[in-house]
């Protein structure tokens, strides 16, 4: 889970991010601020990995301020004034959000965190478990107990032997954490951990009573590393 800052002199604008952020499971916001100067003393005492940083902002700009945090936290710039979108990225921010903020274009911004991170927190232990955020609500999965996880629009589909759990993030972000070599990718729409599969009908695996399909691109090794 990613924690995160809110930076903007505006409180309908932090509370539109604050909004977003709280539908997403691998963000936590740990506070937000209106000004850059507040947010210094929890920069120090506190490992924040993403700031979402409005750039014309009293006292100190948002491009000024951004030179001043940990080289390891990463910046979103939001702001209403497309002139700044070079500088932005100058300071090598990891985007840059015009404002009004779709909810649409702050997903794909956040996914970039995701994206970048190559790491796979949960490989080699089949006994760690992954929290679910559906809704308000927390669902804590014993990886090893997911049959598949389905694609379904902006959200994704846990299934395991007892439950469907719906939760808002995409496939790619969780092939970031599954362990590869457990969890592979059948299909655009279907992750599945390989160690729950019983079966090949077709062009379909059979993973306790569902059958998931296979796209044609991957059918060859999926059949090989599967059934060898």
């Amino acid at each position: 889970m990613y924690r995160c800052l809110i930076i903007d002199d505006e409180e309908l604008a932090r509370a539109l991010i604050k909004s977003y952020i709280d539908k997403l499971d691998f963000l936590k916001l740990v506070a937000s601020f209106e000004s850059p100067l507040d947010a210094m003393q929890i920069l120090k005492e506190e490992a924040v990995d993403l700031i979402f940083l409005d750039i014309q902002m009293p006292n100190i700009k948002g491009t000024d301020f951004a030179k001043l945090i940990p080289k390891n936290t990463k910046v979103i710039f939001t702001t209403a004034y497309s002139e700044y979108a070079l500088e932005g990225f100058e300071l090598d921010a990891l985007d840059y959000l015009l404002k009004p903020i779709s909810f649409e274009r702050f997903l794909k911004a956040v996914n970039k965190l995701q994206e970048q991170n190559t790491t796979h927190p949960l490989a080699n232990d089949e006994n760690k478990t992954i929290t679910v955020k559906s809704g308000y609500d927390l669902y804590k999965l014993k990886v090893d107990d997911i049959l598949y996880i389905e694609s379904d629009s902006e959200y994704v589909n846990f299934y395991t032997a007892d439950k469907k759990i719906m939760s808002l993030q995409s496939l790619k972000s969780l092939e970031k954490i599954l362990n590869p070599s457990v969890f592979i990718r059948v299909h655009r729409s279907y992750l599945i951990n390989k160690n729950k599969v019983t079966g090949l009908k077709g062009r379909f695996l059979v993973i306790s009573e569902a059958n998931i399909p296979i796209s044609d691109f991957k059918f060859n090794s999926v059949k090989n590393q599967l059934f060898p």
